[in-house]
């Protein structure tokens, strides 16, 4: 959970939502499991730097692939000194925003992936690829994993799959292929499926790890 301050400023934005109710806070990364798994709400804002549990570690817990049921965690921090953050993608976040987001751009955050729509706004995902990109490219990418998934995904879908990766919006997706964003939306839902992913932030990683996306040949 973010600080004390921070914490109460998001409380309140939230509290004043009329489909949003703050169920708990936690100051710490234990705090934060134990609050979640008790509570077990539909939506927990993660920060990644905390004491005695960082965010990465809570995430696992809470989302990773042994969780039962997990919430949805929505990861807030910074760039700038946060070198982990890919990693709390890689166990289980299904968003991320930066901490200095306006209040709008939070609260539409916590509604997309309570929805069950990863957040992965079209500049954090071009950042983080800015960031991160030799971490998300394999240094000997899986030709069975990457002819697995040419051969899953029609031509169309991969092309929604690279798009994605790029960090373009369903809107910016749509205009590139002169598509609806309806249709680049069952795109998406297609890719998932097929892939057996659960949200779009296990597309772009997978993406990147078997060299459908950032430069690898």
């Amino acid at each position: 959970m973010p600080s004390g301050l921070v914490r109460t400023g998001y409380a309140t934005i939230f509290s004043a939502q009329p489909d949003m109710k703050v169920v708990g806070e936690a100051a710490n990364g234990l705090e934060a499991v134990e609050a979640a798994t008790r509570m077990r709400p539909d939506v927990v804002v993660m920060d990644i730097r905390m004491p005695l549990l960082d965010g990465i570690q809570a995430t696992r817990r809470l989302a990773g692939p042994d969780a039962a049921d997990p919430p949805k965690i929505l990861v807030v921090t910074t760039f700038n000194v946060d070198a982990y953050v890919y990693d709390a993608f890689r166990v289980g976040a299904s968003g991320f925003l930066l901490k200095d987001s306006p209040p709008a751009e939070l609260v539409n955050g916590v509604r997309t992936v309570a929805r069950g729509e990863a957040l992965l706004a079209p500049a954090v995902t071009r950042t983080l690829i800015g960031h991160f990109a030799e971490r998300l490219r394999p240094g000997d990418p899986s030709r069975t994993a990457r002819e697995d998934v040419v051969r899953t995904l029609t031509p169309r879908e991969l092309e929604v799959l690279e798009l994605i990766a790029e960090g373009l919006s369903n809107a910016e997706i749509a205009v590139s292929l002169f598509i609806t964003p309806e249709t680049v939306k069952t795109y998406v839902s297609r890719i998932l499926t097929k892939l057996d992913l659960r949200d779009r932030v296990q597309a772009v990683v997978l993406a990147f790890r078997i060299g459908l996306a950032g430069g690898t040949p």
